[in-house]
């Protein structure tokens, strides 16, 4: 929901590679050849990271290939930040899908509608015209704040709940509209969790969906999975994988930091890591959440290993 002002992308692979030459680095969990992960010695790691955090930490992680799960705090509710927006980006589909929307319908910006924080709909000019599908794009790529509530004022929020009711996700619920907690719709849950609401296991099972398919329907999620693909914040869970494919959404509060990937490795892993009550609220870069969800990263990265290369034509 903030801007934090992070480092270039040059300075950020200076940053990879002093991890690797420091004793912040990970301990490897499982050989690069290895095709079955070792998740108990992941647990093991998983859990000595959020051990050492000054906050909350919970996690879900989903092998989707050999069906292995591992979590901690797995159904205990979590502020979602804009993590929330991925629900939302599946109830937009699912309307589309219904044919109660188009992605080529636009929506103008209204300067009542433009909110700080993140994106850049909210220094457009008044009455600039964006299609749907742009505003999602911005949603998530930018986790542009005012299109999400252009979004919002077009599928609304109760029929997001719903949406994620019937995927059986009880907990993962937007509130309101993003900085305008007087269209919250549950005041009590806003005040408490802040823009959303989610448990580990509930967004990680969410993007288990999108991976098989069953979100929406095959070719939505597969449109969703490309627009996640192209998130440019690559400062929690994605910092020390330079060049791994992952479809992920972030989400940044004062005390708060989210992240749920799909990453693409040996095996396809869905990992989602929220920390809540974070001691150190520093919007930096190195503040201690952003640096516990690095590890944890590259700790899942580790247990599973790079995919491996196509073979060479010959």
């Amino acid at each position: 929901m903030h801007t934090i002002p992070f480092a270039t992308s040059a300075a950020q692979r200076i940053l990879r590679a002093a991890l690797v030459l420091t004793p912040l680095a990970i301990t490897p969990l499982a050989t690069a050849h290895a095709q079955h992960a070792d998740t108990t010695a992941l647990r093991h790691g998983l859990d000595s990271i959020a051990d050492a955090h000054h906050g909350t930490v919970g996690y879900s992680v989903i092998d989707l290939d050999d069906g292995d799960r591992i979590s901690r705090r797995g159904d205990e509710t979590f502020p979602t930040a804009s993590l929330i927006k991925v629900g939302i980006l599946v109830t937009l589909y699912d309307q589309v899908a219904k044919g109660n929307i188009s992605l080529d319908d636009l929506v103008t910006v209204l300067k009542i509608d433009q909110v700080p924080g993140s994106g850049i709909v909210q220094f457009l000019h008044n009455g600039t015209e964006l299609s749907i599908h742009d505003a999602a794009w911005l949603m998530i790529t930018l986790s542009d704040n005012t299109a999400t509530n252009l979004i919002l004022d077009r599928i609304a929020i109760r029929p997001m709940w719903d949406k994620m009711e019937s995927l059986g996700l009880h907990h993962t619920k937007v509130h309101a509209k993003v900085f305008k907690r007087n269209t919250s719709v549950a005041m009590d849950s806003s005040v408490k969790y802040g823009l959303g609401v989610t448990t580990p296991n509930e967004m990680a099972h969410l993007f288990e969906l999108l991976a098989n398919g069953k979100a929406v329907n095959p070719q939505a999620d597969s449109a969703m999975l490309y627009i996640l693909e192209h998130n440019e914040d690559q400062t929690l869970l994605q910092r020390y994988l330079d060049g791994v494919r992952a479809a992920h959404k972030t989400g940044a509060d004062d005390a708060v930091r989210t992240e749920c990937s799909l990453f693409y490795l040996r095996h396809r892993v869905v990992a989602c890591v929220l920390t809540k009550d974070n001691k150190d609220t520093r919007w930096i870069l190195d503040s201690e959440p952003q640096l516990t969800m690095a590890r944890m990263g590259y700790a899942i990265f580790q247990a599973w290993g790079p995919a491996p290369r196509p073979p060479a034509a010959k």
